[in-house]
């Protein structure tokens, strides 16, 4: 993460797009704990220091932006899945959470409620290859001209992913 970055918002998209099998045992330990186990499974983080370090750690396997709630809409409908590989319906968060689907997409934003919380709903995102590929290198950092790291313009790379 660059020092110049600002970060005002809450929540992270985080994206895992390098599949290296030999990697550090310090590095494997924090991508299963971000639930990045392959290749292009993503997951939504909180914005916290804690989860920054990890952001840190693992940047040169993951790409990682803020997330809006259209973007975050459309990954829960469209790859969200509950225990037994069952597709997410709105109906169905509104009556595990019992607030109001678009107030749930709040909540997840600003981090009062976290994937993981709502019953069922598994806190990964599998995703496709992004169509047309990507632009740049999966080897090289943004600031090196790849793709790899904090990104303003995720929504760009992941809505091809869906």
């Amino acid at each position: 993460m660059s020092e110049n970055v600002v970060m005002d918002m809450t929540c992270y998209l985080v994206v895992r797009i390098r599949g290296i099998p030999d990697v550090r045992y310090d590095i494997r330990e924090t991508l299963k704990r971000l639930h990045l186990v392959r290749k292009f499974h993503a997951t939504i983080v909180p914005d916290t220091p804690e989860y920054r370090g990890m952001l840190k750690k693992v940047e040169n396997f993951v790409m990682y932006g803020p997330i809006d709630k259209d973007l975050l809409r459309e990954l829960i409908l469209k790859r969200g899945r509950l225990v037994g590989n069952k597709p997410v319906t709105p109906e169905y968060l509104e009556e595990v959470t019992g607030v109001g689907f678009d107030e749930l997409l709040d909540k997840i934003l600003s981090g009062e409620i976290r994937l993981k919380d709502i019953k069922g709903l598994k806190p990964v995102f599998r995703l496709h290859p992004p169509r047309g590929g990507f632009k740049k290198s999966i080897k090289k950092h943004v600031r090196d001209g790849g793709e790899l790291g904090y990104r303003e313009d995720i929504a760009s790379v992941v809505s091809r992913m869906l």
